[in-house]
Parts: structure tokens; sequence; C-alpha cells
């Protein structure tokens, strides 16, 4: 009788023992960033938790001093034009890496996501000298090639994983009927991996958006991104100001992982 209550007792433990780590390994995750949304209402000179009233008055800082907006707005243009260039380059490559076979296609489709590889800190020094010396370090145009190269890899994935899904034969039957390779491409191969493009397009415009250390390296006065003037922010004074922009940048990633989830499970082939 007794082993057969410790017997269901073990049973017991055994079911709610990797619920119980789980629910610790959220909490231990997601509470500091509540407590960082939670201070961020707080509207005092200095960070407090928890709050001792509701404010709003570190948001209306944010949008009303320009040492703020202005870097989030450089951020917003460069990770759309990041996004852009990613998507000029990428498309193609992972078309013609699909649909053609030749020996050295394996190291092609390595060399392709090689970014994802380096070190970001060897890969932001050797930026920096690289841009020094053609002087377009302190620059967008510099900012926008850095990302794309760093997005890239991901977009690459993507769009190769929706690629592996498509049916040539409708291309072939598209040239057939006399179309040319630009209006088969348009028409009947991008609406086959659409979910692919957009999905790494909104993972484009995230890494591009939240990069810091490249970014680091290579921008200035006039290029500064929002995430170096957080991280300037930090090391030179501890503005309140950044829990309102850390619970803002929080939502808006989880906007976005939201919206790659839909995506994903729009068109779940494409990502099997």
């Amino acid at each position: 009788m007794k082993t057969t209550r410790f017997s269901k007792f073990l049973g017991r433990c055994s079911t709610a023992l990797p619920w119980a780590i789980a629910i610790l390994g959220y909490v231990f995750l997601v509470g500091p960033i509540a407590i960082i949304v939670a201070a961020s209402f707080s509207g005092g000179q200095e960070i407090t938790f928890p709050p001792e009233h509701l404010s709003f008055e570190l948001y209306r800082a944010f949008f009303s001093d320009p040492s703020w907006w202005q870097p989030a707005l450089q951020s917003l243009a460069v990770a759309l034009l990041t996004s852009i260039l990613a998507l000029a380059v990428t498309l193609p490559a992972a078309y013609a890496l699909n649909r053609c076979r030749f020996g050295g296609l394996k190291a092609v489709e390595l060399f392709f996501i090689s970014p994802m590889l380096i070190p970001v800190i060897s890969l932001g020094l050797g930026v920096y000298i690289f841009f020094s010396s053609v002087r377009i370090d302190n620059t967008t145009l510099g900012l926008v090639m850095t990302h794309s190269t760093l997005v890239m890899p991901f977009m690459f994935i993507s769009i190769s994983a929706g690629m592996r899904h498509t049916d040539p034969a409708l291309e072939a039957v598209s040239t057939l009927m006399g179309a040319g390779p630009f209006r088969t491409f348009f028409q009947v191969l991008v609406p086959q991996i659409k979910t692919s493009i957009l999905v790494g397009l909104l993972f484009a415009f995230l890494i591009s958006f939240d990069e810091v250390v490249v970014a680091y390296f290579i921008t200035g006065p006039e290029t500064t991104t929002l995430p170096v003037r957080m991280y300037s922010a930090l090391r030179w004074e501890v503005s309140p100001v950044l829990t309102a922009i850390s619970s803002m940048l929080t939502i808006a990633s989880l906007v976005f992982c939201l919206a790659i989830l839909a995506l994903k499970e729009s068109n779940p082939k494409a990502h099997n």
C-alpha cells in the first residue's frame, strides 16, 4: 500500500517538475522585462520600481527630445533601406542557387551565409578600418551596406526555404506560353514564395533596427542610431527615459515576432 502511494507521488512529481522548471524559466526571462515596463510609467528623474504613481512623462520626454527621436528616425530609415537592399540582392541569389546545379554550389551557399559565422566584434573592426580608408564611415550609406551584409544570411535562409517548395514546372509552362523571364519570375515564382519574402523582410528590419555592435564602430554624431544612443547613455548616464524606449522596443519586437509566426502559420510547408 505504501509502495503504491509512493509510486503515485513520484508520478505526480515527474509530471509537475517540468512545468515548474518551465514556469521558473519564463519568470526568469520575462521578469526583468516586466520590471522595465512598469518602471517606464514612474515619471520620475530616477528609475524607480515599483512606480509611486502612473505617468507618461518618460514617453513624452522621448518624443520631445531630438537627441532621442532623431536617432530613432535614423534607425527606421537604415532598417527600411537595409531591408530593400538585402531583398534586391538575396532574392535573385536564392533563385539562382536553388535552380542551378554545379560543383561548388554548397561552397557558394556557405559563403553567402558566412556573415552569421563571423564574430560581430571582428566584423565591426574590419568594417571600420575599410570604411575609414574609403571615407564612408559615419554615413548612412555605410550603415546600410553593413547592415545588409548582416541580415542577408537570415533573408537567404528564409527565401531558400520557400524556394525548395516551389514547382519549377509552372515556370516552364509560363515560358512555353510565351512569357519572358522577368514576367515569369515576378508573376509565377514570387507569388509562390511571398510568405518567405515577407518573413525575410521582417527579420531583416528587426535585426537592422536592433543592431548596435557594428553600428557603434562606424556611426558618428550625424548618423547615430537608437541602439547606439542607448548604449552611450548607459555608459555615461542612466536616464530613466531608457525604460520608456526599452518598453517601446520590446512591444515592437513582440509585434514583429507575432507577425513572423502568423506568416509561418499561413504557409507551413514553406518552413518545414
